[in-house]
């Protein structure tokens, strides 16, 4: 009988850093294949024995988000009907976490759907980094741990960018963003502004008025994820209005669809530092103004943690 033993597994959604949270933890990544037939439907088939196993999967349900988020769920039935003993979903960016809330008559809570499905596969536990709206872990009945890449970005910041004190503001692009924005501001020492908005349309909107002091400051917007980068644009445009000196923005996850590489490449921004929560595309590996940061020796850190049953929120104290 084994004690405590355990496996980890990935997907195909980012399987570098699925390789690179084993590599610090000093673990080889388990063998599953993840296939497609023909028609599109996803096959799974995992190739190390589970039985009695904890099992921790790592998929980014990213795009394309529904291929990505089906083939966890598959993962987690296989491995339930496999015997493992418990199934942590590991989840860097939780797709779908826009759709927390009903916005207007006769729309669905996605979040809720998914949080749903998981738990039916049979995750017994969920791990995600930076959720839109933290509100989404009530949505499960089954531990959640919502980890913070502010560590991996603040340092960043400060000793690559060499950028703190009152010279600095940190800018939330809404009211929604404001308690992240003064986390990040009361460990680099700095100021914090606001951007109010109004919102036109799905990807859409339109920066509206500036609540704080950017003038001659260095400024660097601060979000959770950045899609089509729209509301970030705006937002640039906004802050240098306002007599801001350089610009910069940070976000934990780089979506970055649609027409997002184009505006940044277009913009005054000069540098936008993301994580690896998300793998870039080529046309964003390509671009000179992002920087992206790996999270992997965080949620390794958070994986060994919850396995020898320690404490994951003293990793953000």
């Amino acid at each position: 009988m084994r004690l405590r033993d355990w496996v980890i597994l990935s997907g195909n959604a980012n399987k570098p850093l699925a390789e690179k949270i084993c590599e610090k933890l000093g673990k080889s990544l388990g063998h599953a294949e993840v296939k497609r037939f023909s028609d599109g439907e996803i096959f799974v088939e995992i190739q190390e024995n589970v039985r009695g196993r904890d099992v921790y999967v790592i998929q980014s349900t990213c795009r394309p988000v529904n291929d990505t988020l089906m083939e966890l769920l598959i993962m987690i039935d296989a491995l339930k009907r496999a015997s493992a003993k418990e199934v942590t979903a590991v989840i860097p960016y939780y797709g779908y976490a826009r759709q927390d809330r009903k916005v207007a008559p006769r729309t669905p809570i996605s979040a809720k759907l998914v949080a749903d499905l998981l738990a039916s596969a049979g995750a017994t536990r969920v791990v995600s980094m930076d959720l839109h709206a933290g509100q989404i872990q009530g949505f499960f009945d089954i531990p959640f741990d919502n980890l913070f890449a502010l560590p991996k970005i603040v340092d960043y910041i400060r000793d690559e960018m060499k950028m703190q004190g009152e010279g600095l503001v940190i800018v939330s692009p809404d009211a929604g963003g404001v308690e992240r924005a003064r986390a990040y501001a009361k460990r680099l020492h700095a100021t914090v502004a606001m951007i109010d908005k109004r919102r036109t349309g799905p990807n859409e909107a339109k920066a509206m008025n500036i609540i704080g002091d950017v003038k001659g400051k260095k400024a660097i917007i601060l979000d959770d994820m950045i899609d089509t980068a729209g509301t970030l644009t705006e937002a640039a445009h906004a802050v240098l209005e306002k007599g801001a000196t350089h610009l910069y923005a940070a976000a934990t996850h780089g979506v970055l669809s649609g027409p997002a590489i184009e505006r940044i490449n277009q913009s005054k921004i000069e540098t936008l530092v993301v994580t690896d929560t998300i793998p870039l595309s080529p046309e964003a590996l390509k671009c000179k103004k992002i920087v992206q940061l790996s999270v992997a020796d965080l949620l390794a850190e958070a994986i060994h943690r919850i396995h020898n049953y320690d404490s994951v929120s003293s990793l953000f104290i």
